[in-house]
């Protein structure tokens, strides 16, 4: 538990990039402060440098050798625990007949009970893969088909990569450092993604490294005579031109000829996991739509929109989600999952387009049986996120005067040069040229002005004549700093008459989600706000995906906007508690009415941001005794 946790304490340190104190990092661990001190000591004797990780008086932050500190706790795995487990599921998958028990435990060097333990936590290990373990005598056993096997090794697999993103030394650790599948990723990999964009797909990077994991492990068996059967039918076209493409890169970079069932099964993994086909008719990509996956799509797609108010129901986009769903429904079928390295920040970054995601997911599971994984949601997130990025309107800039004393063409020059540089980001509505102008009457959300003006402000920003780097990154600055107070005011002038003083609770204890989704439900029950079956669809919604969007805060709730009023319970746990996979100290159960859907952005969006932020969650979590002192923390955090 200890090694794991200095893992879990460098990965934090290496994805979050900042400074980070001791007490942060304990409440995210659920340690102590004192426990935190000894792990980075413990990381930092993995490298000769002891530079894993920095201290100083903000705390702590990854070291420029952080990643060889990791290499360093990966390779220092062999013979842990992890390791043997690994070693003998390899041996069990190459040895059709079995192995022996007792021949194992000697070539491993540990007793016999150890051994016995072992193949214990590879039973626990088999649970859902098809695959049973057999025991006959000094015999041990697996027995499935082929595809439950290759699954069984990708499993192991990703159980050691960090957050979904591709990692080639855990892919070599699994299939061991002679296999054939284990070396030549970086050529395999730039061939294929090369050749299928002289085919005409569009290439999904962050789904290829998982597909090249697949044809590893493939030709790892294949290499071992274990290939696999052809399906019966004809396979079409696209799939025997990229079948025969990755049959052809896999002789010339792993020395390995695939077989019909080999090609047809990773060529059909490319084509519904990391491809895409080139721009297209409409009417050709319905033509390749199943009819149930369209109709699905789109009325799920238009009970989002009217949901949460999106515009997202156009023809463009559903017929590019029904494809990925086409495809998805596919993969299903074969539990072939696609992961996604973004899914973790997705889900703090956009909150709101997640919980779209989620939505939509939660209706294609209703109408097509599919089981969706967080990693699947973020990819449908992904495509929302694209239209509303697409659908963003101009009123959404900023508005800037520019303050420039006329000479010849000076103010011209001025002018296209904040066009150019910020022009995705501000708009600018007017052009004063005179020394004295009249302040007071300058309305904009910004003035960028070349001379002194007699007060300043946050939204006044001094520049050159001559605009430089350095003006474009304050200006750039003061704009962030005015959007975001815009969004934090909207939250500020909505709190009170959100939250519910009698459903403060202080003191979370670390129980299931479940148990505290009914201690926080319970007092929003008893105001009238919501009923029983509300803190049940809660509950269901959890279990769909972690409402987790922060580590520090989790936001549970159900779908469907059935309360009375939009109210907010707030529980307080100090030190943290588990919840999902991470580690929370504030958890706000939200009800939300139909009659208020614009509360569900603020939530979602300005709620979600405040709380984002570790140093602001310390504050609140820290002071924040009571409801009264609880709130008179956030408001001075959102007022800044």
């Amino acid at each position: 538990m200890t090694r794991a946790r200095q893992d879990r304490l460098l990965a934090f340190l290496v994805r979050d990039g900042e400074w980070v104190t001791a007490a942060a990092l304990a409440d995210t661990l659920g340690v102590t402060p004192r426990s935190v001190r000894s792990y980075v000591t413990a990381v930092n004797a993995r490298v000769p440098s002891g530079a894993a990780v920095e201290s100083g008086p903000q705390g702590y932050r990854a070291g420029p050798d952080a990643a060889a500190a990791q290499r360093a706790g990966a390779a220092a795995d062999a013979g842990t625990p992890r390791d043997r487990l690994h070693t003998l599921v390899r041996a069990l998958l190459d040895a059709p007949e079995g192995i022996d028990v007792h021949e194992t435990s000697d070539r491993l060097h540990v007793s016999g009970a150890t051994l016995e333990a072992d193949l214990g936590r590879v039973r626990g290990l088999l649970g859902g893969t098809e695959l049973t373990l057999e025991r006959s005598a000094s015999t041990a056993r697996l027995r499935g088909t082929e595809m439950a096997q290759r699954r069984l090794v990708s499993k192991l697999a990703h159980d050691e990569m960090e957050a979904g993103s591709f990692d080639l030394d855990a892919v070599r650790r699994t299939l061991g450092e002679g296999s054939v599948g284990a070396h030549a990723f970086g050529p395999f990999k730039a061939d294929l993604v090369a050749e299928l964009g002289a085919l005409g797909y569009f290439v999904n990077e962050y789904g290829i490294g998982d597909v090249v994991m697949h044809i590893a492990i493939a030709a790892d068996r294949v290499a071992a005579g274990r290939a696999l059967e052809a399906a019966s039918g004809t396979p079409r076209t696209a799939t025997d031109e990229v079948g025969s493409l990755i049959d052809r890169l896999a002789e010339r970079h792993l020395g390995v000829r695939l077989g019909a069932g080999d090609r047809q099964h990773l060529a059909t993994l490319v084509l519904t996991r990391v491809v895409a086909p080139g721009a297209e008719p409409a009417d050709d990509a319905r033509a390749r739509l199943e009819p149930a996956v369209e109709s699905a799509v789109r009325d799920v797609v238009s009970g989002a929109a009217a949901e949460f108010l999106v515009d997202i129901a156009h023809e463009d986009f559903i017929l590019r989600l029904a494809l990925h769903v086409q495809n998805l429904l596919h993969r299903s079928r074969e539990q072939a999952w696609s992961r996604n390295p973004l899914t973790r920040s997705l889900k703090s970054t956009y909150p709101m387009i997640f919980e779209v995601g989620v939505y939509i997911a939660s209706g294609l599971n209703e109408r097509l049986d599919i089981p969706i994984l967080d990693d699947e949601i973020a990819y449908i997130a992904m495509h929302v996120g694209g239209r509303l990025e697409r659908n963003r309107r101009a009123d959404q800039l900023l508005t800037a005067t520019i303050v420039c004393p006329g000479y010849y063409e000076l103010h011209e020059l001025l002018r296209s040069s904040v066009d150019r540089s910020l022009g995705q980001a501000i708009e600018v509505v007017g052009v004063e040229t005179r020394a004295d102008p009249d302040w007071d009457s300058i309305d904009t959300d910004l003035v960028l002005t070349t001379i002194d003006p007699p007060v300043v402000g946050d939204r006044i920003v001094r520049i050159q004549p001559f605009l430089t780097d350095a003006d474009v990154e304050r200006v750039q600055s003061a704009a962030g700093r005015i959007r975001r107070t815009r969004r934090l005011m909207r939250l500020r002038a909505e709190l009170e008459r959100y939250f519910v003083p009698s459903a403060f609770v202080r003191g979370l204890e670390a129980t299931t989600e479940e148990d505290v989704i009914r201690r926080l439900g319970a007092p929003l029950v008893a105001d009238g706000v919501i009923d029983d079956d509300y803190v049940d669809r809660t509950i269901q919604r959890e279990r769909l995906s972690s409402t987790a969007f922060t580590d520090a805060l989790a936001v549970p709730h159900a779908l469907g906007m059935t309360a009375t009023r939009t109210a907010i319970a707030i529980g307080i746990a100090d030190p943290s508690i588990p919840w999902g996979e991470s580690r929370v100290q504030v958890v706000a159960m939200v009800a939300f009415s139909e009659a208020d859907r614009t509360a569900f952005q603020t939530v979602f969006e300005q709620f979600v941001e405040v709380f984002s932020e570790r140093e602001s969650v310390q504050r609140i979590v820290r002071r924040g005794t009571d409801f009264p002192a609880f709130l008179d923390e956030l408001v001075a955090v959102i007022d800044g």
